[in-house]
C-alpha cells in the first residue's frame, strides 16, 4: 500500500474519532472541565466543535482527569 494512502487513512480515522468525540464533549465534557460551560448556550457548543475535533486527545485526557477528581470516592468533604 502506498505510504500516502496509509497517511490519508490514518488522518481520516483521526478526524472521524475527533468528530464523534467533539459531539460528546460539547454536550457533556465541556461542563465537566469548565463549570462556566455548564450554562453555555448552543452557540458556544457549536463554536467549540472544530477545536474539540482537532484536539480530541488532549481534551480527552482533561475530561478523564476531571472525572477522576470529581468521583464520589474522592469527595473532599469526607
Amino acid at each position: 500500500m502506498d505510504p500516502v494512502a496509509i497517511l490519508l487513512i490514518l488522518l481520516a480515522a483521526y478526524l472521524a474519532l475527533g468528530l464523534l468525540f467533539a459531539i460528546a464533549f460539547s454536550l457533556v465534557g465541556a461542563a465537566r472541565i469548565d463549570p462556566v460551560a455548564r450554562h453555555a448556550p448552543i452557540g458556544f457548543r457549536l463554536v467549540i466543535l472544530p477545536g474539540a475535533a482537532a484536539l480530541w486527545p488532549l481534551l480527552l485526557r482533561r475530561w478523564l482527569a476531571a472525572r477522576r477528581n470529581t468521583s464520589p470516592d474522592k469527595d473532599p468533604r469526607h
